[in-house]
């Protein structure tokens, strides 16, 4: 192939992104990356200002809740229709209208809460932003794999996690800006406000075709098979068996029938373990220490959303360079590493030199883990269930950024912020583990790229 053949081809693959499909990924990509900060980091500061304690701000981890649990709900999103709306604009349009509409209610409430006289209240708020976030994603995830076409899946899956990151950094570091400028309520109804955009979005492009369910369709059959040999079993009870067994369970049972499921789904959950609990705290620890909002907005937020974006494309890149399980160590070991970081700043106090280091290379080794570990979730997934076995695994691993971190701020009551981060780093050490397990099964799962949610087992390279 020419030089000029070579360029040719290059950018004809380029040209991908300006399909209307992609960059409509994008701005749900934004729209689905936006509330998380609210919830988490932004709220944490508006709680510290409140005079908040600190044990409580740790505990407020537990809002994301629904973001570990929304793969329960998933089967109800992937199949039932809405009334009217489902008529008017499609299965998966309809779920994403309904539940941008319920998004931005729920934020509007936690603007106007009051964190500092009712914390039960804003508490409340914020667990019903998570929850309508969370079904927001279920519907991001199935449309986004059936709009596209098989050569946009990759187009599709950097413009999801752009945009999902554009998101964050206008939540955190956008609003901690305006947070300098304005009162907290004014801050948030202007992120209630930037939401319309994803609802626009989503009214000027088209519902996705159906895709074939083979397996569901099979366990339809068989309780189907199974319910007519019980005639007192009929009618629309028989219906509602037969379609809670294909579309419910069988997800779960197809699931758990490859060997090895449940470490799998415990290495999922422990893999970023350390990572979350040392980011669960981490603007707390930053004005604690001295830094003030601005200049944490300008190096924690901006400075770590370009060292995350350079870590997601060498994620990526290390990937097809030494195979997956092998760059699920390096980012591993990195993300481990750099919780040390942390404990050296906590013992240098206001260092900005130091502080640009810290989040350098924590949001890198961050950056490069997510986008190894949305690769191995992504190749775990079966074409007939890709939404609620996608969110069932992502669901697992948001359990260590809520569940499991949620604690994270009476051991660094406890303990001190060196000796926190020190343990942070400990907490890394599960999930290597079970990943050298995996590793000794001999096997590694890859995406087969030539269809959505597909597995492929070959040895490692």
């Amino acid at each position: 192939m020419t030089l000029g053949t070579r360029v040719s081809a290059s950018l004809a693959a380029l040209a991908v992104y300006r399909d209307r499909r992609v960059l409509a990924i994008l701005v749900l990509g934004f729209a689905s990356g936006l509330p998380l900060a609210l919830t988490g980091q932004t709220l944490q500061a508006w709680l510290k200002e409140s005079g908040v304690s600190l044990q409580s701000i740790g505990l407020f981890a537990l809002v994301g809740v629904p973001y570990t649990l929304k793969f329960l709900w998933a089967p109800l999103v992937d199949r039932l229709p809405l009334p009217l709306l489902t008529r008017w604009l499609g299965r998966r349009r309809s779920w994403l209208i309904f539940a941008q509409a319920i998004l931005m209610a729920a934020i509007v409430a936690l603007a106007f809460s009051n964190p500092g006289q009712a914390l039960a209240v804003t508490a409340l708020c914020a667990v019903a932003v998570a929850f309508a976030s969370a079904t927001q994603d279920i519907v991001i995830d199935a449309w986004r794999v059936e709009i596209l076409e098989q050569r946009q899946l990759a187009a599709g899956a950097a413009s999801i996690v752009f945009g999902y990151r554009i998101g964050m950094l206008v939540s955190s570091a956008g609003a901690l800006y305006l947070a300098d400028q304005f009162a907290w309520p004014l801050v948030y109804l202007a992120m209630a406000a930037l939401l319309v955009i994803g609802a626009v979005t989503v009214l000027l492009v088209g519902e996705p075709q159906a895709q074939p369910r083979g397996d569901a369709e099979r366990r339809f059959a068989e309780a189907q098979a199974w319910l007519a040999t019980r005639p007192h079993l009929s009618g629309p009870l028989a219906g509602a068996m037969a379609w809670l067994y294909a579309s419910v369970a069988g997800p779960f049972l197809q699931f758990m029938s490859r060997k090895g499921w449940v470490g799998i789904l415990l290495f999922v959950m422990l893999f970023k373990l350390g990572d979350s609990l040392a980011g669960v705290l981490a603007t707390s620890f930053y004005l604690d220490i001295g830094f003030t909002k601005s200049e944490i907005a300008e190096i924690g937020k901006l400075y770590g959303f370009g060292a995350t974006m350079l870590g997601l494309f060498l994620g990526g890149w290390l990937m097809q360079a030494v195979g997956l399980y092998r760059a699920l160590w390096v980012c591993g070991l990195l993300q481990m590493g750099s919780n040390l970081l942390f404990a050296v700043l906590a013992m240098r106090g206001h260092d900005l030199w130091f502080l640009a280091l810290t989040v350098g290379v924590e949001n890198l080794a961050s950056g490069m883990g997510t986008a190894v570990l949305v690769a191995y979730l992504s190749a775990l997934c079966d074409v007939a269930y890709t939404a609620t076995q996608y969110a069932l695994l992502s669901s697992l691993t948001a359990v260590a950024r809520t569940l499991l971190s949620s604690y994270a701020g009476f051991l660094a009551g406890a303990f001190g912020w060196p000796l926190f981060f020190v343990l942070t780093t400990l907490a890394a050490l599960p999930g290597l583990a079970l990943l050298a397990w995996l590793t000794r099964r001999g096997a590694e799962t890859r995406l087969d790229t030539r269809r959505p949610g597909s597995v492929t087992a070959a040895a490692e390279d």
